[in-house]
């Protein structure tokens, strides 16, 4: 099969890919389960929240009127006619003009009330409460359906659900969510040089970290993981190994994409039907980078170098999951940082160089985690950002202004 010859950049790979995604179908699962998963539809409120009128704070219960000009050498003294708990309760005794009630927080604000003033605030004494200050109309008092209005949109389709999320659907009372289905991808290594885990480990061997990496990054992003094993350098087992990768949503492959004379991914891939979309990417690391589509299956052939393979995961792949699952964010911020190092660089391809990046004074500021070499994956380890130098620019130095991709941090 032919290679083309031209690259393209990495803003042209994604807007590929992402053309390319097609959403997947709903369905239904517990709350406790709803995590990290993607809304398929609209959450709509069928009740306020809160229900009523209710305190925000333990205190007093009273019209603000009677506190006016209250002072901790003068303070407004008012007759204190019960005591409003909260949770189910019978009737609540009414505030009249110049008294008080005694009330707990989330407890409703009784008749007569506009606003409730703290314990901290006052004092008790002989059936009556001492105001020592003036207290505003509506002061400590929850509207009802200030956090939620019945008929509104509370969470809208495409939402990730994350803990607040959770404790929103939770105080609608919604026990089943309607969430997109996990992307089944499939991860298969290559090469004969790549040994698994407990497997003795013979010179010009490697352990085989990429499936691990990307199955983690797989289930951080809300993938479904299934490791392959490792296709040995021979067309037949690649052949024979991706036919089975390809039931899957996502099928993603390291190494075996590059020129190499047993690099038989790609040949394998058109053997099989797959349409071949991207064979390079100009950006380093990660330049060998492949992507297809066999009916609505995505294929995606990631470099063999660890970090490469975490730097194209971060790129394409991760997107890709979110996208299909319907999530709405799905880009990693981008800030602004100075450079605290030289980076040297030629021209010609986009540069994702591993950073460390720390606020100074309310300023960002950023240094490489150290030698950038594609097989270092400690490097990526010790990273919370991504150094991106567009194609077009050659060295960097200190003290320039660079542009940095927060990695640990959620998408926008």
């Amino acid at each position: 099969m032919a290679r083309r010859a031209s690259m393209i950049s990495p803003e042209e790979a994604l807007e590929t890919i992402l053309g390319e995604v097609r959403l997947l179908s709903a369905e239904m699962v517990p709350l406790f389960d709803a995590p990290g998963r993607v809304l398929a539809r609209d959450i709509v409120a069928t009740v306020d929240i809160p229900s009523v009128d209710n305190s925000a704070m333990d205190g007093y219960a009273l019209s603000a009127a009677d506190a006016r000009g209250a002072t901790k050498e003068r303070p407004a003294r008012l007759p204190v006619r019960g005591e409003i708990r909260a949770g189910p309760g019978g009737d609540a005794p009414a505030v009249t003009a110049g008294s008080a009630v005694r009330i707990m927080t989330g407890a409703p604000v009784p008749r007569g009330a506009d606003s409730v003033v703290q314990f901290e605030d006052t004092a008790e004494e002989d059936g009556s409460v001492l105001v020592f200050r003036e207290v505003e109309k509506g002061e400590n008092i929850r509207r009802a359906g200030e956090d939620v209005t019945r008929g509104a949109v509370v969470l809208a389709s495409g939402v990730r659900i994350g803990s607040a999320e959770t404790g929103l659907l939770a105080s609608l009372n919604r026990t089943f969510i309607p969430v997109s289905r996990r992307p089944a991808a499939a991860i298969l290594s290559t090469g004969d040089e790549i040994v698994d885990l407990g497997q003795e480990l013979k010179d010009g061997q490697i352990r085989n970290s990429n499936a691990y990496t990307l199955h983690s990054e797989i289930r951080r992003y809300g993938g479904n993981p299934r490791y392959l094993g490792i296709a040995p350098d021979t067309k037949e087992a690649t052949v024979a190994m991706l036919r089975e990768a390809l039931e899957a949503d996502v099928v993603i492959t390291t190494g075996g994409v590059s020129m190499g004379r047993y690099d038989f991914v790609t040949e394998a891939l058109g053997e099989l039907g797959v349409e071949i979309m991207i064979e390079t990417i100009r950006m380093k690391p990660g330049k060998p980078c492949v992507f297809g589509r066999k009916g609505t299956t995505l294929f995606f052939g990631l470099p063999g170098n660890p970090v490469s393979t975490m730097v194209s995961f971060i790129q394409f792949v991760r997107p890709a999951l979110l996208r299909m699952m319907g999530a709405r964010r799905i880009e990693k911020p981008l800030v602004r940082a100075v450079l605290a190092e030289d980076i040297r660089k030629k021209t010609g391809r986009t540069h994702f160089v591993r950073g460390i990046f720390s606020v100074l004074d309310g300023n960002f500021s950023v240094s490489t985690t150290g030698p950038q070499g594609s097989g270092i994956l400690r490097s990526m380890s010790d990273a919370n950002c991504l150094i991106i130098i567009p194609e077009e620019t050659g060295n960097v130095r200190a003290g320039e202004t660079v542009l940095i991709q927060l990695i640990e941090h959620g998408e926008i």
